[in-house]
This record gives structure tokens, sequence and C-alpha cells, in this order.
């Protein structure tokens, strides 16, 4: 997307801590004028470098109130960054459904109402971009992240759909799939718990923590920031991009030439099932 970059302005969902802050760090220093949401930014206090603004993907008034006040300000928004999400884990049959619905709230439809709530915006600017974070997870179910893994190809599928759709409108919209990365979003995860009389204690147990272990010695966020940065200055961006280690990315290279059951047993070995 080519636009002068001093007067663009970038609204990033879930912008106060992780891959949403390192993002929002980049590209301000970069000249762009940057906001970031949180559901509490009074938690934030001194928060640099960019302003935080009150937004709950899962609440449509307030989606409502966060683009009006960068509509009054600047008349315009050029780039969303779809970023808020959360993790969940534990085996699918012993999440409560409250939770699998409340996962997809934030992972699924919090995207689609705030990309709803800043098209009308961008069709009346002449165009804009909207940037989806999906996860390298969403390509394949993983065993005891499988709620995860459905929200984050829902929104992936979504998205294909939706660009094309958009595109008589000037209006881009891409994904951006991560792998893991050094962020604190194994602590803000819903983490189904293990029960000392569950079929499931012993994999789940040892699954957990495995998948603690990738996200501490996970790439830096940076590299993420730098890839939304190429997007932004590119003037067609692709259907997909993929962000992280080597072997994360290529995963979804093997799914996609090897026979299921192969696939499957790779994973299994790997999650030491």
């Amino acid at each position: 997307m080519s636009s002068d970059q001093n007067s663009m302005v970038i609204l990033i969902t879930g912008g106060s801590s992780g891959i949403g802050k390192s993002i929002g760090a980049y590209l301000t220093e970069k000249g762009y004028i940057v906001y970031g949401t949180s559901r509490n930014p009074e938690r934030f206090t001194n928060f640099q470098p960019f302003e935080l603004l009150q937004l709950d993907v899962a609440d449509t008034k307030s989606i409502a109130l966060a683009i009006q006040t960068i509509e009054k300000k600047h008349g315009r928004l050029d780039v969303l960054v779809n970023n808020a999400g959360a993790g969940i884990t534990g085996p699918i049959e012993e999440i409560p459904e409250e939770e699998i619905r409340k996962n997809f709230t934030t992972n699924y439809f919090g995207p689609v109402n705030v990309t709803k709530a800043v098209l009308p915006l961008m069709r009346k600017q002449g165009g804009g971009l909207v940037i989806n974070i999906t996860s390298i997870a969403g390509y394949m179910g993983l065993p005891y992240r499988g709620i995860y893994s459905a929200s984050k190809a829902a929104l992936e599928i979504t998205t294909e759909a939706w660009r094309m759709e958009l595109k008589r409108f000037n209006i881009e919209m891409t994904n951006v799939a991560p792998g893991d990365f050094a962020t604190n979003i194994a602590a803000g995860r819903y983490h189904a718990p293990v029960l000392d009389d569950s079929p499931y204690e012993k994999p789940y147990g040892d699954i957990l923590k495995l998948m603690d272990d990738h996200v501490d010695s996970g790439n830096d966020p940076l590299e993420m920031a730098r890839a939304v940065f190429r997007i932004i200055t590119t003037k067609n961006p692709r259907v997909r991009y993929k962000v992280g280690a080597f072997m994360q990315k290529f995963s979804i290279v093997l799914k996609r030439i090897l026979p299921g059951k192969v696939y499957e047993k790779l994973l299994m070995n790997h999650y030491k099932l």
C-alpha cells in the first residue's frame, strides 16, 4: 500500500504488549501515526511510544467509539492490524463450551467486527489495508490446541473470501501467520485444568510444558513488526504471509505434500503422543 507514510494512520488491536506493542513501536519509529488498543488502557500508565485507546473486541460499542475517536482526530484510518487474540488449550472434550465461545469471540468475531467498523471510513477515503494476524497453528489441527487452531483457521479462510469482496473499493486485506514468538501470550491463555482423574492427564500435562517452552524460546517479535512494515509498503499484498522459525513454516509445506496419515504421525511423534 503506497501513501505518504507521515500522514498514514494505523490502528493495532491488542497493542499494549507482545507482538502488538512491537509492531506499534516499530511503525511509530518509521514515522506513522499509530494507535494501539487495550481493554483497560488505564492499567498502562506512562505507556510509550504510541497512544492506547480503550477497545474491547467483544464489545461493538467500544469498537465504534475507538474508530470515531480516530476519525474525529484525523479524518481517516489507513491501516487496521487485527492483532488482539487469546490462546486456549485443553482436551476438546474437557473445555467448557463457554470458554470455546469466548475464544471465538476474541479470535474470530472480534477482528470481523472491528473490520466491519472501519470499512465505511476506508471506502469513503478511497482505500485502506486490513492485516489479520492469524497463526501457523491455524493451518493444522494441533492436539490440545484444537480450538485455537480452529479460530485462527476461520479468520484465515474468511480473509480469503473478504479480500475478493473488497478489491473493488481499493481496500486490501491479508493474513500474517506468526509461529511461536517470545511474548506473554502463554500467561494470558485459557488453560483447561489438568484433572487428576482425567484420561488425558499425562499427555495434556506434557504438551502444556512443551508449548510453554516453545513460546519462551520463540523468535523476537520485532520480526513480526518488520513483516507488517514490509506489507504496508507493498503495493499489492499477497493473500498470506508466514513469519517464524523455518521448521514451523516448513510444517505447512509438509502438510500440503504428505498423505494425511503420514503428517498426523509426524505431529503425534513431535508431541510424543
